[in-house]
């Protein structure tokens, strides 16, 4: 019974709708064509209506005009930090490589200047050198003695004369094939004849293993005053002459310290020199030997 109602309503609403479908057209043109003659009568009142419509639409179109701006916004923000993130990526890698480079950088400079530094003292005697790094600075036997990465493979023979281009460091005395072990002046080991520059008179440069060596042995006559330059005399056939020492820092009774040209702690090169010498110093009265003459 629904059924045929509804039906019955159908066949009576299909006529009055293609009649508006037909007349809707018509009208929508008439309409156009009633505001065009309106608009060419009434400039003034066309152009009031237009504001007017306008500003009954607007608020509406601020309002579907403010999500699409927030969207906007939003995706151009997070474009923007997604750039951001990429770019600080970047930055640090090169941030990280300008590191490597500098510590490169600083550490070749460290070596220019050390190795600047041993060409500053060529002794004129000399029949060849080799340069090595310093690998370690104490050890083995003796208490004041370093490490060098350099031995027989590389021209090394024990009682080679150990330099910088501030002056004396010692002798090699021990050679391996890739290393080898420098006594320093300042062991207990170590006895080297020398002379003081002004006075000219002969001493040993005793070490006691401490950083201020003892000049010992010295004339009854000799006058020794602070400041004078201590160097190499060349007795005995196992250092040349003229290799500067140190300096005397302190004269009293019995006791004359001598402060070495060269800082022990903070050498990172040095240049073992040949300078066909055999000599032989016998080592100190408490050391395995007989006491030593200048």
């Amino acid at each position: 019974m629904f059924k045929s109602r509804a039906n019955s309503v159908l066949r009576l609403t299909t006529p009055f709708k293609v009649l508006v479908q037909r007349f809707t057209f018509l009208a929508l043109v008439g309409t156009a064509l009633g505001l065009m003659v309106v608009g060419r009568a009434d400039v003034r009142f066309v152009e009031q209506a237009r504001i007017a419509a306008v500003d009954a639409v607007a608020p509406i179109l601020d309002a579907l005009s403010r999500p699409a701006a927030t969207i906007s916004q939003t995706v151009d923000r997070v474009q923007g930090l997604i750039a951001l993130d990429r770019e600080n990526t970047l930055l640090k890698q090169q941030n990280n490589r300008l590191k490597r480079w500098r510590n490169v950088a600083l550490q070749l400079e460290t070596e220019n200047r050390e190795l600047q530094k041993l060409l500053n003292f060529v002794p004129s005697s000399a029949l060849s050198f080799i340069s090595a790094r310093v690998i370690s600075d104490s050890g083995g036997a003796f208490a004041r003695s370093m490490l060098i990465n350099s031995g027989s493979r590389d021209g090394i023979r024990e009682g080679q004369i150990a330099v910088t281009g501030d002056g004396l460091v010692g002798r090699v005395g021990g050679v391996g094939q890739r290393s080898s072990r420098i006594l320093l002046i300042t062991d207990i080991n170590s006895r080297i004849p020398v002379v003081t520059e002004t006075s000219q008179s002969r001493a040993i440069l005793a070490g006691d293993n401490s950083d201020r060596p003892q000049l010992a042995h010295l004339s009854s006559v000799a006058r020794v005053s602070v400041g004078e330059r201590i160097v190499t005399s060349g007795h005995g056939g196992a250092f040349p002459p003229g290799l500067p020492v140190g300096q005397v820092i302190s004269v009293a009774e019995g006791d004359i310290r001598i402060q070495p040209f060269v800082d022990m702690s903070r050498m990172e090169y040095v240049r073992a020199v040949e300078f066909g010498l055999d000599g032989f110093l016998p080592m100190a009265r408490g050391s395995g030997g007989g006491e030593v003459k200048p």
